[in-house]
């Protein structure tokens, strides 16, 4: 199956054909392959990275994090950051390029996971992204125009001084009433999301989703969209487990480096497994309490992007849950990969 990006009204193969419009001036509709692409997603604890790593050895790959926590150093144990080691030589991007008291929009995410796409694909490797949201995930794979819509910063001055002043609450109720389909989609915590989609209201007179709705649906790149699945018992089993593991690898260390710095109402501090110690930091929960939110939150996290996913975007997904069946599953989907973009892998 070929993927190609077609403009203007005429058809044409031939190289000379095309100089030949162009010089010209017809506008014709030439036919350009799409940049071939790699899309790895699936629940936490699902197997992801140590399968990312096989698919990139057997299809000469290099790895852009889809995870938009893991781009803040020092969030290593809670974000499940791949290690030097577990990488086993494969160049990893996107991680570890942010300060936990910086922001990371989703408009940054698209324009730098654009550019590796570029950059690797340049040096005739073959761009692979792996984890990530559905909303980040879809920016960079769709024609998402972020910029479109502009900023008011006065406007937006205003609603961080509100929350900063009387919480997060109040600006999500706001929004309830201004863009109730975008409340639905956004935590009440997430203040810059709040905000953004509040602003977008104020500047445009337009809701978020009705914006988004009149996003060009046309995918941009030649995509192989894999997703991996687990039968729900194991899967929580496994996230439990993970957690646990986190836990003992010194979770409680590393949050508390954060929040002795005092690092608030940001938006690293968001992320599952920080937000649920820094509760219990500040007394509102004990221990035990917090590692449980923080399966629970996990779970449900995984739950919601499974959804996410599979009403947003046609995925291929394979089944984990048989620990026997790896390399089979590995066989399969590194062929649904060779046929989805016609390459030819290399050999273990």
């Amino acid at each position: 199956m070929f993927c190609l990006l077609f403009y203007g009204t005429i058809e044409t193969e031939k190289s000379g054909d095309l100089k030949n419009a162009a010089i010209s001036g017809i506008k014709g509709r030439v036919r350009m392959a799409k940049q071939k692409l790699i899309v790895l997603i699936g629940p936490t604890a699902s197997g992801k990275t140590a399968l990312s790593i096989r698919l990139a050895k057997k299809f000469n790959a290099e790895i852009i994090s889809g995870d938009s926590m893991q781009v803040y150093r020092g969030m290593d144990i809670g974000t499940a950051k791949i290690t030097q080691a577990e990488m086993e030589g494969i160049p990893h991007h996107l991680i570890d390029i942010k300060n936990p008291d910086e922001s990371f929009s989703v408009a940054e995410f698209q324009q730098l996971v654009r550019e590796k796409i570029s950059d690797i694909a340049s040096r005739g490797k073959l761009p692979m992204i792996v984890g990530g949201t559905g909303l980040y995930i879809q920016s960079v794979l769709y024609d998402y125009r972020f910029s479109d819509i502009a900023g008011d910063p006065a406007y937006r001055a205003e609603l961080e001084k509100i929350a900063r002043r009387e919480g997060p609450g109040l600006l999500y109720k706001l929004l309830e009433k201004t863009d109730p389909e975008s409340a639905a989609k956004i935590h009440p915590h997430n203040v810059r999301r709040v905000i953004r989609a509040l602003e977008v209201c104020h500047f445009s007179g337009r809701t978020m989703q009705d914006y988004k709705k009149q996003q060009q649906d046309e995918p941009l790149y030649c995509a192989a969209l894999i997703g991996l699945v687990m039968e729900r018992e194991k899967l929580y089993q496994r996230i439990n487990e993970r957690v646990d593991q986190m836990m003992e690898r010194g979770l409680i260390e590393e949050v508390r480096k954060l929040y002795d710095k005092n690092l608030r109402g940001v938006q690293s501090i968001q992320a599952i497994g920080y937000k649920e110690l820094y509760d219990y930091f500040d007394g509102r929960m004990t221990l035990d309490e917090a590692v449980s939110r923080l399966k629970q939150n996990t779970r449900r996290f995984a739950k919601r992007q499974l959804t996410w996913f599979r009403n947003k975007m046609e995925i291929e997904w394979f089944d984990m849950t048989k620990e026997e069946e790896k390399e089979k599953k590995f066989e399969e989907i590194s062929a649904f990969i060779a046929g989805k973009l016609q390459l030819k892998s290399n050999s273990l």
